[in-house]
């Protein structure tokens, strides 16, 4: 299945799943328990081999801890996946906070394997996204990646 198609079909089964009573609806309002998203985020990390305090610190730069966040670029769920990121995951509910943290964990997990461990193009490339580190042989000169970096490494250092 080509990317396109997977990631209708995660957008499809995201929106039906979200229509049934085990789901979550995007848009509405719904909370965790700091002590459920630090259990989420360690059983999660320590599952995809990435350090918790490095998960928790992107899942509050990117969604503040709402698993229902969306962004106007349509990034979904608590660690903001974007709908073809989803797909390549197989998060196909990404308003679910288990699956979304899970794929975003892989996700990141990935991104360190590719950048030998260096978590600060590891982090700047889940902002980016990969091509952009490449292309720039580094942290891209994007104001909101720079500021996004500097948030996610001064949470990520604090924890």
């Amino acid at each position: 299945m080509n990317i396109r198609k997977s990631a209708y079909a995660a957008l499809l089964l995201t929106f039906l799943y979200g229509c049934s009573d085990a789901g979550y609806l995007p848009y509405a309002a719904h909370a965790l328990g700091s002590a459920e998203l630090q259990s989420i985020v360690g059983e999660a990390s320590a599952r995809n081999s990435v350090p918790p305090a490095l998960a928790s610190a992107i899942v509050m730069a990117e969604s503040g801890g709402n698993p229902s966040a969306v962004s106007p670029a349509g990034a979904q769920g608590l660690m903001q996946l974007m709908p073809g990121t989803a797909a390549t995951y197989h998060v196909f509910n990404p308003f679910d906070a288990r699956a979304n943290v899970d794929g975003g964990t892989r996700y990141l997990h990935d991104l360190l394997a590719r950048y030998g461990n260096n978590v600060t193009l590891a982090v700047a490339a889940y902002n980016a996204g990969p091509a952009a580190v490449d292309s720039y042989h580094g942290v891209p000169p994007y104001a909101e990646t720079r500021a996004y970096v500097e948030r996610v490494l001064n949470a990520y250092r604090s924890y």
